[in-house]
């Protein structure tokens, strides 16, 4: 197996952390990414930095510079990115109407743009080489998108969006794109939920508020019943990473709980999918 580069973000706990350890036990040259690497995240930061084959950087990904600065930093060492993993995200619960523009645009910055950001800087070197896997981490909400969840919904809806075109856009120029679609875990991100910024509208929704309580606690009786392992999101990673080029699945669920609703309802869209391409001219890009 050929030892790879590996740009991971949001590296600092959960999925990040435990993918960063996984990827770099098999002998790949991990970039482990993570913000405040001097600050909040200091402890983390020097953790992951004792770990074989693991150089963690700095970087924001809301911020250009900082982002073309990992990137550089990268490519001034190893020569190529050969894998990037889009992990880090942010979520939001609650009425959606509490959502300020502001809150969408924080969202979508961290959830869409960010990893728009750093394919975009990482594409040219993998095109170059006619090789190189983009794998984005995505949710089982980027699939339906629930009531409670709409802002989050629609931010992975749209980084899906992204990824199902690309997917077929550059899989003729030697470069993957996949989609990795969890359920609920018990990661740190749980814990760190945002909610809507205008609370003057939520007694609006009391006749409904019976149904938000009922989803949180659908959520929390699946993770004790089930006990869904964090680790199961890094080792779809490591297969993604381990399978031949142009190999690769579009969308890989990993979702114990109701995997199989997001399976089926993957596998419908890919029917239909194919009809589209057909209809517009581009069959040949299925093969």
């Amino acid at each position: 197996m050929s030892k790879k580069v590996v740009l991971i973000t949001g590296t600092n706990s959960g999925f990040g952390w435990l993918t960063a350890n996984s990827v770099a036990a098999l002998g790949h040259k991990v970039y482990a990414t993570m913000r405040d690497t001097n600050g909040k995240n200091a402890d983390k930061a020097r953790a992951l930095s004792q770990v074989e084959n693991v150089t963690v950087l700095d970087l924001a990904l809301t911020d250009e510079t900082s982002v073309k600065n990992a990137i550089d930093t990268i490519i001034a060492t190893e020569g190529s990115i050969d894998v990037l993993v889009n992990n880090a995200g942010i979520s939001m619960f609650g009425v959606a109407e509490s959502a300020t523009t502001d809150d969408v645009q924080r969202i979508f910055d961290v959830n869409v743009t960010a990893p728009w950001r750093l394919m975009k800087l990482a594409l040219p070197f993998m095109r170059k080489q006619s090789e190189g896997l983009i794998i984005n981490v995505s949710s089982g909400w980027g699939r339906f998108s629930a009531p409670f969840s709409v802002v989050y919904g629609a931010s992975k809806f749209a980084l899906e969006g992204l990824s199902e075109g690309l997917h077929y856009e550059l899989r003729p120029l030697g470069v993957d794109v996949a989609i990795i679609q969890p359920g609920a875990f018990p990661t740190e991100m749980s814990q760190k939920v945002q909610f809507g910024s205008d609370t003057s509208v939520v007694d609006s929704y009391e006749v409904i508020a019976d149904f938000q309580n009922k989803m949180g606690s659908a959520i929390v009786q699946m993770l004790e019943t089930v006990k869904p392992n964090p680790q199961d999101v890094a080792d779809a990673v490591v297969n993604l990473i381990n399978l031949p080029k142009g190999q690769r699945p579009l969308r890989t669920v990993v979702d114990p709980s109701t995997g199989e609703i997001v399976e089926a309802a993957n596998e419908a869209v890919k029917v239909e999918y194919a009809k589209v391409l057909t209809a517009f001219g581009m069959k040949e890009l299925l093969a």
